[in-house]
């Protein structure tokens, strides 16, 4: 018998220990970033990290802050500077809107988020990250915008802090360019924070610092607002809440693709949730299901949950013991981390695709990502959704197939032009309303319109009343109007809806045959 932890457990040690020491150097760039402070960004790593591990739907997924959550924080940081209240309690409502999502179990339904618009604000994120920690790269204050980082670098490009710029181009140069032995073994982000901060303490550099870590767990943050302030929170709260659902899914999906296992979206939406409101409890940073770190957890042997538990205990350990160390680590040390983050979250896969990518979904991607970059983060999300809805909306009306035909049932000549079919075929709903309406005109000199529905895929109500609207016109010339559906549950509802005021069930038939017949018993020189 084998002596030593069993296998399963092992793995899950060391696949949790591996991705610890992935998150470490992100979460305290990501905290850094944020305003909030490198230990904010410890804080929502180690609580995140833990809960969405015991309470979420994917047994090998590692959360904890991330690039597009933190951009989020830092914008709110910039409307609301000093305010830290304000901040955690948007976190924590967050994470309300995340366990509402998981318990109404519409969970799924965030699956259905355009993937232009997805694409157009991860790489606006990406650039927003880059442009934002070019300035403390280089020496510079951090800035809360694009456009006010721009500024800046406009103003102080003369006072250039060579030592912080010699520290992040180092940077840089390690999580870029570290072979490939070395960064399957050692992540080069660790490699760098280690590496260069020792570097910057033994030549003595005067440079900005992430200054004193507490080594001790933090206060409850949440003090007393008021409800209208509270209520104005809502829209960024919710936000969030979309976009760590988003990113946490996605990367449940790669845990999935890779275990061959499947996980529960809502629950997952749910463990999520409750990180993110205890994150806001205490001061941390909001988070989500991180893909590299997930990825390397199970690719080192985690398998359970014992692995993301393991994952905060270690983070938890760098608080207690490792808290000196890591307040000496230099601001441009952490930029250089994250501008390789910032890379890699723009989509390249979208991108190497644009000039065989239809117009359209290059239009939404654009416009989100301009938004997303110069304007507002959740007015782009909004934007991009409303947009990409409305785009599709044209496209399948465009493809809404409207004939009107002669009846050629008839040996009279006089009954085929008085009795007219209307064939619609496809989705009838508010984007193909206008269409229907538009054919009107050609069917006010006919006595009897037979209304083809058979092969309507779906209606809604505007058709409902598209349709309403011509038998109205019909019935004001003393026409008859016949329909032909499917089955008579939908002649009730259409019934109910309003056609009741021209239309009786006298007026319905269930075949083309049958609907023939009505209409030459109507038309008085075809009976």
């Amino acid at each position: 018998m084998k002596k030593g932890l069993p296998r399963n457990l092992r793995g899950n040690l060391f696949g949790g220990i591996t991705a610890g020491v992935i998150a470490l150097p992100l979460a305290l760039a990501f905290g850094e970033a944020s305003g909030l402070g490198a230990i904010s960004g410890l804080y929502g790593a180690i609580i995140v990290g833990l809960f969405a591990t015991i309470f979420g739907g994917t047994q090998t997924q590692i959360s904890g802050p991330t690039g597009p959550m933190t951009v989020i924080v830092a914008s709110i940081v910039a409307t609301h500077p000093g305010d830290f209240r304000l901040i955690f309690w948007t976190i924590f409502l967050g994470g309300l809107f995340q366990i509402l999502l998981g318990i109404s179990k519409i969970g799924k339904l965030i699956n259905y988020v355009p993937y232009p618009v997805i694409s157009g604000f991860m790489s606006g994120i990406g650039m927003i990250i880059i442009i934002l920690q070019t300035g403390p790269l280089l020496g510079f204050e951090s800035q809360g915008t694009p456009v006010l980082a721009f500024k800046d670098f406009i103003k102080s490009y003369h006072n250039l802090d060579v030592q912080s710029v010699i520290l992040g181009v180092l940077t840089i140069l390690t999580v870029f360019f570290t072979p490939r032995k070395i960064s399957q073994k050692i992540p080069p982000a660790l490699l760098a924070l280690v590496f260069v901060s020792i570097l910057s303490i033994i030549l003595h550099f005067d440079v900005k610092t992430i200054g004193e870590i507490p080594s001790s767990f933090p206060d409850f943050q949440l003090g007393k607002i008021p409800v209208e302030t509270l209520l104005a929170l809502i829209p960024t709260a919710f936000t969030l809440a979309l976009l760590g659902s988003v990113d946490s899914l996605l990367t449940s999906l790669v845990a999935d693709s890779i275990t061959k296992t499947k996980h529960d979206s809502n629950k997952e939406l749910i463990g999520q949730g409750i990180g993110n409101l205890l994150s806001g409890c205490f001061g941390g940073l909001p988070g989500a299901g991180a893909t590299m770190r997930t990825v390397v957890n199970i690719k080192s042997g985690g398998t359970t949950r014992v692995s993301g538990v393991v994952h905060s205990m270690l983070l938890i350990s760098v608080i207690i013991f490792l808290a000196p160390f890591a307040s000496k680590i230099p601001i441009a040390v952490l930029s250089g981390i994250l501008i390789k983050v910032g890379f890699d979250i723009i989509d390249y896969k979208f991108l190497k695709l644009i000039k065989y990518m239809p117009k359209y979904d290059l239009l939404v991607m654009s416009i989100v990502f301009f938004i997303t970059v110069f304007y507002d983060l959740i007015l782009a999300v909004g934007v991009g959704i409303i947009l990409a809805s409305l785009l599709f909306a044209a496209k399948v009306a465009s493809q809404m197939n409207i004939d009107i035909k002669d009846v050629e049932h008839f040996e009279q000549e006089e009954c085929q032009d008085k009795i007219k079919i209307l064939h619609i075929d496809g989705i009838f709903f508010f984007g193909s309303a206008s269409h229907i309406i538009a054919k009107a005109e050609e069917l006010l000199g006919v006595e009897c319109l037979i209304v083809d529905c058979k092969n309507i895929k779906t209606m809604d109500v505007s058709a409902i009343f598209a349709l309403e609207d011509i038998i109205s016109r019909l019935h004001d010339v003393k026409a008859e109007v016949i329909l032909i559906l499917n089955n008579r549950s939908l002649a009730v509802n259409l019934l109910k809806l309003g056609l009741s005021k021209f239309i009786t069930k006298k007026d319905i038939a269930y075949d083309y045959e049958n609907a023939l017949k009505k209409a030459s018993e109507r038309t008085k020189s075809c009976s």
